[in-house]
Formats: C-alpha cells, structure tokens, sequence
C-alpha cells in the first residue's frame, strides 16, 4: 500500500497496510531459503512445510479481499494449496504479488458502511460483520506467517530473522528526530 492517507476508513487502511507489510515479509521470508527445495521440506511435529503455508496464505487473500471484497474473479481451490508440492520459488512469489494486489484493490471502493454489514460469505456456518472478519484475516495470515517463519529457521539451520511484522513498514510509519 502507498505510504499516502487516504479516505479509506481508518480499520479498512490499518488492516490493509498490515496485510500488505506481512505479505511484503512473506516474500522475504520466501527469497531467505537458500535452496528453494527446503520450502517444501517435511518437518517432524509441523503439519505445513513452508511452500504450503505460501500457498495457502496466498490463496486466502486472493479468495477473501480479492474476489469477496475486490470482486476480482478469483477462484479459490483450497485443497490444491494443501496439496501441490514443488511449486517454484518464482510461482510462490508471483502468488504473492497477487495477494499485494487483491488487497489492494479491495481497499480502493470500500466504505464504513461495507464493514459494518455482514461479509458475503457465510463463515464456518457463522456470519460475521467484514470489519471484524477483515481484522480476523489479518490474524490469520500473521499467524501462519510465523508457522513459515518457524519452518525455514528449522530446515536451513539459521536463525536469522527478515525484520518480519515491523512497525515502521507500516502506511503511517513516519521517521522522528529522537535526539
């Protein structure tokens, strides 16, 4: 997302600039396996290897923000984001950018009045308001992000970080003089 305000309401841009730097660290965390092939290594007691957790994160926003919310045509398959193996580095990064841009596009109509309705899909038998199931979403793919997180540190051996979840990639995030 733009580092720019604009009149989007004010939990529709915090969840989209979040969602936007997770998926920007998504990438990172993507381009840190050495050998792409480690992304789909199996590791005892997880239940996702990383490309997996790529795909299914990917997969998700697609589904929800870009054909719910941007109306983008998406069709989700999401048993194959359980089950293809093997998908290329390039392929997953793709996915990402166009995850980056169904958020994006979701955020460029919606109004106040769309978060406090009903989201237009009934949710594991529920339905949920779209502010709340937006901010739920945003939990979600955070949540998963650490899963892959956990998985690359643990089949490539290094313990380094990709500056995940930063405050100061966020929209709003302005550099001050603390001298």
């Amino acid at each position: 997302m733009p580092k720019t305000r604009n009149k989007l309401p004010l939990l529709a841009q915090a969840v989209g600039s979040m969602l936007d730097r997770d998926l920007r660290t998504l990438e990172r965390e993507l381009e840190a396996y050495p050998d792409e092939r480690d992304l789909w290594r199996e590791v005892p007691g997880l239940p996702n290897a990383g490309g997996t957790l790529a795909l299914h994160l990917t997969g998700n926003i697609q589904h929800y923000f870009g054909h719910h919310l941007g109306k983008s045509g998406y069709v989700r398959n999401r048993p194959a984001e359980f089950s293809r193996r093997d998908v290329s580095r390039a392929e997953l990064l793709d996915e990402v950018n166009a995850a980056r841009a169904a958020v994006q596009a979701a955020m460029a109509n919606l109004s106040e009045s769309q978060l406090e309705q009903d989201f237009p899909e009934v949710i594991t038998g529920s339905q949920v308001l779209t502010g709340e199931y937006m901010v739920h979403l945003l939990a979600h793919f955070t949540y998963h992000l650490g899963q892959l997180d956990s998985h690359r540190r643990l089949v490539t051996g290094r313990a380094v970080g990709v500056g995940a979840v930063s405050p100061s990639e966020l929209s709003s995030a302005r550099k001050v003089d603390q001298r």
